[in-house]
């Protein structure tokens, strides 16, 4: 089972992209993130054309995410963090072929020390206490979306510009991001490789994706249970290439047959 995560960043203008990415990469389950769409708009017709039944959440011009599954049934949905109020179409979960996917749009924060920042803070609190849940009741478990934090000095372009006291790389947006992994889930990309530089987000600004100024913040997680069974990972940078891209590439994690 070939598992991806992509920010789309706007459904509505990334539609053909999306559909070419499909029938060229065919992964079985993808988590959407800023689909910026409103539910009636969301184009579940022309995906279940391609092969994909979907579900979503959204709400207009900003956030927004959604499961996509080929030809196979996405079952017991959960829209958002239970318990946790928030107007923000943030995550939606569903188990696809006995596998739980938790798909985040994590809050951007803005910049350390402001509102925005606590929320941040706040939510990914809220995202731990619930993943401890679902990993308790669903072992074979994958959290996968933009994370908007980039684990390590690895996985940013310039770590001295990059440091704890910048947003998406600050020490506590690390430490909550640990805090999770310490839960029992495992970095898939890190399975497969230790190499730097190797980025699944850049800039529009500065030719950033020509001169390879890139932080990697998408991810794809794994529970203890499915580590055994990732036999391979990566990011996808071709979609990047493309006219009118989205800022952020493909994340993908394989998964053998258990």
């Amino acid at each position: 089972m070939k598992i991806a995560s992509w920010n789309v960043n706007s459904l509505n203008v990334r539609l053909p992209h999306l559909e070419q990415w499909l029938r060229d990469a065919a992964p079985d389950v993808v988590g959407l993130q800023e689909t910026k769409l409103e539910d009636p708009k969301f184009p579940d017709a022309v995906l279940a054309g391609l092969g994909y039944r979907s579900v979503f959440h959204g709400q207009k011009t900003y956030n927004g995410v959604a499961i996509l599954a080929r030809e196979r049934a996405i079952e017991d949905v959960q829209m958002g963090i239970p318990g946790f109020e928030d107007d923000q179409k943030r995550v939606v979960a569903a188990t696809v072929d006995g596998v739980r996917l938790v798909n985040l749009y994590v809050v951007n924060g803005q910049d350390v020390g402001t509102d925005k920042y606590a929320y941040k803070l706040r939510w990914l609190d809220a995202v731990h206490d619930w993943v401890a849940r679902e990993l308790a009741a669903h072992p074979k478990l994958v959290v996968l979306g933009d994370f908007n934090i980039a684990p390590d000095a690895r996985d940013v372009h310039d770590p001295t510009v990059w440091n704890d006291e910048h947003i998406l790389t600050s020490a506590a947006e690390r430490a909550a991001l640990q805090r999770l992994l310490a839960l029992g889930l495992h970095d898939a990309f890190r399975l497969h490789s230790e190499e730097a530089g190797i980025f699944s987000w850049w800039d529009y600004r500065q030719a950033a994706f020509r001169r390879g100024m890139g932080l990697r913040i998408d991810l794809t997680l794994v529970s203890e249970a499915l580590k055994p069974l990732a036999v391979a990972s990566g990011i996808d940078r071709e979609p990047r290439t493309w006219e009118r891209p989205s800022d952020h590439a493909p994340a993908w994690v394989e998964l053998a047959q258990a």
